[in-house]
């Protein structure tokens, strides 16, 4: 998958999308986290479910699929997550210092020199589309059920995995995950994200469009730039002997009510990223996200009780290296903390790493239309039935 050749010569070769598999999923274990995964009881409902004994209507497998659907959502949400608003338009390279506070211009001056140590303007502008291609080692370092001493603690196994994202400018980007026997699709055509899985319908992610956390990681410069540049320096902070400014960028309130649904409320999502004093580069990203779920059976009973969902997410964003004139960083290690707590729940804390390298990357690809960027065709029918 090198330079496209365009599309509107004889020879020419179509884009494929496919993920190549890493010889890892064939050699490691299989069953590894899988089986971890269906061990944990997610929720009180679904050991009641198990209890109770399979329905005429459910089958016999009932606990089984239920099991697998939280497995296939965990590792989307882990694998996949988008980032907590929508980028700006080269609002980086527009955007005034004189006019700002001390600390938004302070923040600017930070995305000046990270955009110099990246390429320049001048190539990060001239970056129209991209590819890339990795691998993933994702393990289960701790499961806790239970917040106190006497909770239960476990090791996981862990599990390889492949993906493959298109890009065309942050609106438009295609991404293929296949971790565990199990394939998951992300996409934005621009107007509408959208996710799908092996067995789950196709259906609309909430919110305006947002890019991928994992275009922050390292891949995309520019939307970094866009991203950040609405930012606050909050302070410093030595990482691995490298002092770093902070950045932080809270997700506004229209933003967060628009990712609201019947049964979940965001409350906040944040964003921080460390950028070294030293080369003006991005070595540290971490988000961190709070939301409140309620269950179909609470919802129908009128039930004012939630459940409480907080997700931390810490990168670390290394090799950084050049493709055509820009600075991309081709491996990492991303920390996920994830704790499940409130009235009526059983409380869980979920601790995951995954260490990440980019094997192939390149811009400005011949061929790479919207086209390829159309959400499945059984999208607009699922949400009707829902």
């Amino acid at each position: 998958m090198r330079k496209l050749c365009p599309i509107d010569r004889e020879d020419a070769l179509d884009t494929v999308l496919e993920v190549p598999i890493p010889k890892e999923m064939y050699s490691g274990p299989i069953t590894g986290m899988r089986s971890w995964l269906k061990s944990q009881m997610f929720d009180k409902a679904s050991e009641a479910d198990a209890s109770a004994g399979p329905s005429p209507a459910s089958g016999p497998a009932r606990p089984q699929l239920a099991a697998r659907n939280a497995e296939l959502q965990l590792l989307l949400k882990l694998g996949a997550p988008l980032i907590p608003c929508p980028v700006p338009h080269d609002r980086a390279f527009s955007r005034s210092i004189r006019d700002s506070s001390f600390q938004a211009s302070t923040a600017m001056y930070i995305i000046q020199q990270y955009i110099a140590a990246t390429g320049g303007q001048a190539a990060l502008q001239s970056v129209e589309s991209m590819y890339a291609v990795g691998k993933i080692h994702m393990s289960a370092s701790e499961f806790q059920t239970g917040m106190e001493d006497e909770g239960t603690r476990q090791k996981g196994n862990s599990e390889y995995g492949a993906y493959v994202l298109w890009q065309k400018n942050p609106e438009f980007w295609y991404f293929d995950f296949i971790m565990a026997g199990c394939k998951l699709t992300h996409g934005s055509n621009g107007q509408v994200a959208w996710k799908q899985s092996s067995i789950e319908k196709s259906h609309v992610t909430p919110g305006p469009p947002r890019p991928l956390r994992r275009s922050l990681q390292g891949l995309d410069p520019r939307a970094t730039a866009n991203l950040f540049s609405d930012a606050m320096c909050v302070g410093e902070k030595n990482i691995k002997g490298d002092m770093c400014f902070i950045l932080k960028l809270d997700t506004s309130p229209a933003t967060l009510r628009a990712r609201c649904t019947p049964s979940l409320d965001m409350i906040h999502h944040t964003i921080w990223g460390y950028f070294s004093q030293r080369t003006g580069l991005l070595i540290q990203l971490e988000d961190s996200q709070l939301l409140s779920m309620k269950s179909n059976r609470a919802r129908r009973a009128g039930a004012e009780n939630s459940i409480f969902w907080e997700t931390s997410m810490e990168s670390i964003i290394e090799d950084y290296r050049y493709i055509n004139g820009v600075n991309i960083a081709h491996a990492g290690r991303t920390t996920s903390t994830m704790l499940r707590y409130g009235e009526g729940s059983v409380n869980h804390k979920l601790r995951m790493i995954e260490e990440w390298l980019v094997d192939e990357a390149d811009f400005n690809l011949w061929g790479l239309t919207p086209e390829y960027f159309l959400p499945p065709s059984d999208l607009w029918h699922n949400e009707e039935d829902a």
